[in-house]
């Protein structure tokens, strides 16, 4: 929010300069995000005389000599512009100056005639009409006569001001605004707040058939209206256009500029309905119909439902609550009786309003955050005020107050002083605590320890006493003051990551060996990503979370898996150039729970590699290593139901017989919709992969247990297969390890086809390796273990050996 300088100055005599009370402020509570000036990179340009002005012939230029006073008189300065004459006072920059936008003036010949700088229309110092008046006239900037020569222009127009732009926190609504800034600054500066002008005086006239109803006051606990006649639509005075234009507005009209002049003084968004455009001449506060439509005075249109607040007119809506008003009642050059209204709207109705409509505003901005009634009260008046003070109309009687029965009083409770202190760690003087609370505007009456206190209405962020106050006593008795002490429960302990965060780094120590680098996705995206899997439409995995308000259309689900967002990522780097590499990340996928119960957040390992190096057996390599560094043997059987997997090319991994994950080669389908550059290699050597990690961790031991190796030497031995093309592999691996319990490893290091071994069968050579437990084996002992197995293989598999 934007604080002018000057504006502050009207309610507190500050007698520090901008940069201590930007400490000051950011010590009580409230963070300077920065100190704007707008005539920061202006320099060298002063007020200047044009004493001399003579007109170069066959041109459009003029010599003038110019007073510039300290800096010198009869400097010599060409211009063109059309508006000079002798007498003028118009800012001169001399030679060295500078122009905002980092323009810079030297001294140089214009048209071979020497000019020692250049004279500034409004418009090259940053300026509007609103800032200074005169200022988009065409030409020089025509200054008051009783402007001295050689003064720094920014003091002339007002550019040496500084303006706060301050960031308000959610918890103090109470200081949206320059008049909640200005108490907080009266209070940490121990000054006197001067309240704004709120006086007004009502004529005897009732506008007739005048009606406010509230149909709803769930949504607007407080609504107040009145009726203003007799209005002269002109241009605001001076200092009300130069304070909206130091925030960020322009001025449109008097009576448009007082709603906006009251928003950001008192915080209170106001609206003014020109009352000849309504119809019936009724203002009805009700819920929105079910596809009613409005158009908003920004000239967008937008279709309503039952959740939505309208201010309507008798028979149509005129202003979307809290938000924006409608385009069919806003005030123009020909309104003459308006209806001002200041209201109080439940903050998240007004928030989900706007962004289920993409539509915000500044009053909707504020809206958000709360409006106290005491605020909406304070608003109202100061607008009647201002439109007496502008004279630009006539106040009624016809006033409307529709309530919902809030308290008229702040919030009283009774305090400790000494829970106060135990709160703060710190003795506070019970005087400090009773100065710093009636700063703030709290009534405090003391009893002993006890206090009994009354906050201010517009505090209704303060709802659970000794810490609300504790917390209001330190923010102006100073951060300085608390001594870091222990808490009565606390104890010191050694620190560390817990088992389980352990398991998880290990789990990435691991893979990060492997070649993989660990990446970080968003949590949500698209059911696209689903189709572009071809997950089928019956599948769990179309079970989704949808979120309500999503940011955009690719982020409306809460992700059931990984497996878009390894394959998004792995996409990304081939269209880059990076032709290989391998990714992992563990992180949650979200599964909806049982009808009234939270979703379950399920951690996964994702992983993908992808590259002309990679295969079926790398990718199963780097898994197997996992699981051996968690003490796990990992087992495979062929995967044919995963939509977005090779069916010849991916297997389910289980662990003691559960299936944990799966993984394998991406379909041929799902890869030629990728839209890569087909010469690639790559293309077709992308690998996706995803583990359950609660699952793979159900099986890991808490601990390891050392098992000495075995004193006796190992056997190896070949062993070359007879069997059917369709055998896999991996139950050939099965049954060999199976049949014997000394079997440590078994390696496939052959496949042959050819005539003699026979059509639709296949060779396999393994290599077998044996070790002993209490003693060494013999010839004999291996070769009865050979012929189990060839017997478990023959009956389970078919097998017969070459």
């Amino acid at each position: 929010m934007k604080v002018p300088y000057s504006w502050l100055k009207e309610y507190v005599d500050i007698d520090v300069t901008a940069e201590e009370l930007q400490d000051r402020l950011f010590s009580c509570g409230f963070e300077v995000e920065e100190m704007i000036r707008p005539g920061a990179e202006i320099s060298r340009v002063v007020v200047g005389e044009v004493t001399a002005c003579e007109p170069v012939e066959g041109t459009h230029l003029a010599i003038c000599q110019v007073n510039c006073g300290e800096y010198g008189s009869g400097i010599q300065i060409v211009t063109g512009a059309p508006n000079v004459y002798v007498g003028m006072h118009t800012p001169a920059a001399l030679d060295g100056a500078t122009l905002p936008g980092g323009v810079r003036i030297t001294a140089k010949p214009l048209k071979g005639i020497p000019s020692n700088g250049m004279m500034c229309s409004g418009e090259e110092l940053g300026l509007n009409e609103d800032l200074y008046p005169g200022a988009e006239v065409y030409g020089l900037l025509d200054l008051p006569k009783d402007t001295v020569p050689g003064t720094d222009i920014r003091e002339v127009t007002g550019l040496n001001e500084t303006i706060f732009d301050i960031s308000v926190t959610a918890n103090r609504p109470d200081c949206q605004s320059i008049l909640g800034i200005a108490r907080e600054v009266a209070a940490v500066l121990g000054k006197e707040l001067k309240m704004p002008a709120t006086d007004y005086t009502c004529s005897d006239t009732i506008v007739e058939g005048l009606d406010i109803q509230v149909e709803a006051p769930d949504l607007c606990p407080r609504y107040l209206g009145h009726a203003v006649r007799n209005i002269t639509v002109g241009e605001s005075p001076r200092w009300m256009r130069r304070n909206l234009a130091l925030c960020g507005l322009r001025s449109i009209s008097n009576v448009v500029d007082i709603t906006n002049y009251v928003l950001l003084e008192i915080g209170q968004p106001m609206h003014a309905f020109d009352m000849d455009q309504l119809q019936e001449k009724r203002i009805i506060v009700r819920r929105a119909r079910e596809g009613e439509k409005i158009q908003t005075l920004d000239e967008k249109e937008f279709t309503l439902t039952g959740e939505n607040l309208v201010i309507c007119d008798g028979q149509r809506p005129v202003a979307l609550a809290g938000i924006m008003g409608g385009l069919n009642s806003e005030i123009t050059e020909k309104t003459t009786q308006l209806l001002f209204e200041a209201a109080k709207f439940a903050r998240d109705n007004v928030r989900r309003t706007s962004r289920a409509l993409g539509q915000s505003s500044d009053s909707s901005a504020r809206f958000e955050k709360g409006i106290s009634e005491a605020i909406t009260e304070l608003g109202m008046a100061r607008a009647l005020h201002l439109i007496q003070e502008l004279n630009c109309g006539e106040i009624t009687a016809s006033a409307f107050d529709c309530s919902a029965g809030a308290p008229r009083t702040g919030k009283h409770f009774r305090a400790s002083l000494k829970r106060i202190n135990d709160i703060l760690g710190i003795q506070v003087p019970a005087e400090d605590v009773l100065r710093i609370l009636r700063s703030l505007n709290f009534e405090v009456e003391q009893d002993g320890d006890t206090l009994e206190v009354t906050a201010p209405r517009y505090r209704e962020d303060i709802e659970v006493g000794e810490p609300d106050l504790a917390e209001e006593v330190i923010r102006e008795y100073g951060y300085e003051h608390v001594i870091p002490t222990f808490l009565k429960a606390a104890a010191v302990t050694s620190g560390g990551k817990t088992p389980a965060q352990q398991r998880r780094d290990r789990v990435c120590s691991i893979l990060c060996a492997q070649g993989y680098n660990e990446v970080y996705t968003l949590s949500f995206y698209s059911d696209g990503e689903l189709d572009m899997l071809r997950i089928p439409e019956n599948a769990p995995e179309r079970n989704v979370l949808r979120i309500q308000n999503p940011i955009s259309a690719n982020l409306s689900i809460m992700r059931p898996l990984l497996a878009p967002s390894m394959l998004n990522i792995t996409v990304d780097n081939l269209k880059k150039g990076n032709m290989e590499g391998r990714i992992f990340e563990i992180s949650n996928v979200y599964l909806p729970g049982k009808p009234g119960e939270k979703p379950e957040e399920r951690p996964h390992i994702g992983f993908a590699a992808f590259g002309d190096a990679e295969d079926f057996f790398t990718v199963k390599g780097s898994l197997t290593a996992l699981g051996e560094s968690f003490g796990l043997h990992f087992d495979v059987e062929r995967a044919e139901d995963v939509s977005y997997l090779h069916p010849g090319i991916a297997a389910w991994l289980l662990c003691e017989g559960e299936r944990i994950g799966v993984f394998g080669k991406l379909a041929n389908e799902v890869t030629g919709e990728l839209k890569l550059h087909k010469d690639s290699k790559a293309n077709h050597k992308i690998y996706l992969g995803e583990i359950d990690y609660e699952k793979m961790m159900s099986h890991a031991a808490a601990s390891f247990r050392y098992h000495p190796l075995s004193a006796y030497p190992a056997v190896v031995r070949d062993l070359a297969l007879t069997v059917a093309e369709e055998t896999p592999c991996g139950d050939l691996m099965k049954e060999i390890a199976r049949a014997c319990p000394l079997v440590s490893d078994v390696e496939l290091f052959d496949i042959y086809h050819g005539a003699q071994i026979g059509e639709g069968k296949k060779s396999m050579a393994f290599k077998i390796r044996f070790e002993p437990e209490n003693k060494a084996l013999t010839p004999e002992d291996v070769d009865r273990f050979v012929k189990k197995i060839l017997g478990n293989l023959k009956f389970r598999l078919g097998a017969e050996i070459r």
